[in-house]
């Protein structure tokens, strides 16, 4: 047509967090970061959900610790560059359709599935149900499913150890779409760089994790950061500062490869401190000044946005109205595809 401007449809991105406490740079590292270079892409028609439901479900006698804790992932939110004018940002249980869409997803995967699901096996060791596995736990990757095909979420950007979530949500919409019809989109993980998906704790443990207390958080104020860098985990057979020293499971190393931009000094200092004459407190220091130099920023934005929290929850309820909408849509086309919609057939 003369004059028609052709629109590209934006592809969608889905994405979130569990409000269990403030964010770390493990987050930050694993999801947050390349969050918010989609979003200001201009491709992506970006998502970005609270997961309250999903933190009750080993959380269900702490309900207070969730809200509380909405508030804060929020503040990260908007602190690291996430932007309501460009991405949606909504909260889990103000979206009815999830809950009921979760209902028949729930018929399409058998426990036996459930339960081989290697990501919920180790964190269920981590919080050591045992047997005693709150049911709404062992079936929170039906309700992640339900979070991403309400949105018809095309990419999923998430650490590395979330691709078993994602491999189930992609059963599930084959499941349904073969049997009810082409409905659900069939969703892809975008995954950090190599070696970035997972971020170590300050004390060497493989993860970054609130739960062990290892983590810096994006709030850590100057004074908290500095005291944290100065207690991480070194080799412990670099007692003396002209004592070779071992780089490889070295924290300090670990994190000046993902933070530091100047490669080749990063590499100058590993030389030094293998050869010995390099001491921990020196390259301790210099990554504190890395570190710092990348979170002050967002520490200041996030102090900015904590003086107007009526603000916050505006933006998140607006946010959820329109994200329950989408949802909302998706329910009604999948409860059309199962023959659900009784009364509109009789008009």
């Amino acid at each position: 047509m003369k004059g028609s401007i052709l629109m590209t449809e934006k592809t969608v991105i889905l994405t979130g967090d569990r409000p269990t406490g403030k964010l770390h740079i493990g987050h930050y590292v694993g999801s947050l970061r390349e969050r918010v270079k989609m979003q200001n892409s201009g491709k992506y028609d970006p998502y970005i959900m609270i997961a309250d439901q999903q933190a009750l479900t080993d959380n269900a006698r702490d309900p207070e610790k969730i809200r509380r804790s909405l508030i804060q992932v929020a503040l990260d939110y908007l602190a690291v560059g996430l932007d309501p004018k460009k991405s949606t940002i909504y909260v889990q249980s103000q979206i009815p359709a999830l809950s009921e869409l979760n209902m028949y997803y729930l018929n399409l995967v058998t426990v036996s599935r459930l339960e081989r699901n290697p990501t919920v096996k180790s964190e269920i060791q981590q919080k050591h149900f045992n047997h005693s596995i709150p049911a709404g736990f062992l079936t929170y990757p039906v309700s992640q499913a339900c979070d991403i095909t309400a949105f018809k979420a095309k990419l999923v950007p998430v650490g590395d150890d979330q691709e078993p979530m994602l491999e189930q949500t992609r059963e599930i919409v084959r499941s349904f779409n073969s049997i009810y019809g082409p409905v659900l989109v069939e969703p892809e993980g975008v995954f950090p760089p190599k070696g970035q998906g997972r971020i170590p704790g300050l004390d060497g443990n493989a993860k970054m994790s609130k739960s062990l207390g290892n983590c810096i958080y994006l709030s850590d104020d100057e004074d908290t950061l500095r005291k944290k860098v100065m207690s991480m985990f070194t080799d412990p057979n670099h007692i003396h500062v002209d004592d070779p020293g071992k780089v490889e499971g070295n924290v300090v190393f670990t994190y000046l490869d993902i933070f530091d931009k100047d490669k080749e000094k990063v590499q100058e200092l590993k030389d030094h401190y293998r050869a010995g004459g390099l001491g921990d407190v020196k390259i301790k220091r210099y990554l504190f000044d890395v570190l710092d130099e990348e979170l002050s920023p967002i520490r200041k934005r996030r102090q900015e946005f904590a003086k107007d929290i009526p603000a916050i929850y505006d933006m998140l309820q607006k946010g959820s109205e329109k994200a329950n909408e989408v949802a909302s849509q998706t329910l009604h086309e999948v409860k059309e595809a199962m023959g659900l919609n009784y009364f509109e057939q009789q008009h």
